[in-house]
């Protein structure tokens, strides 16, 4: 992931599946920089693309020698 990036931003789409299960929700992010659009079957798979995806944001931010809890974001 590029050192520059601070943070994340997706167009989000959520939908319901016509026809078959109606409960059944679908999802896209699609990412303003690159334009690269992903599918998700569930809302399970898109918090599981969602936090991993922010788990490598945090993991890549320098560490700060303030004493504070990780996983906070800075700008």
């Amino acid at each position: 992931m590029d050192q520059q990036r601070r943070y994340l931003s997706y167009l989000l789409r959520l939908w319901r599946e016509s026809g078959g299960n109606p409960s059944l929700c679908r999802a896209s992010l699609e990412s303003p920089q690159t334009g690269e659009r992903r599918g998700f079957a569930s809302l399970a798979d898109l918090f599981t693309f969602l936090e991993k995806e922010v788990c490598q944001v945090v993991q890549d931010q320098p560490t700060s020698s303030a004493g504070g809890e990780g996983g906070d974001i800075h700008e």
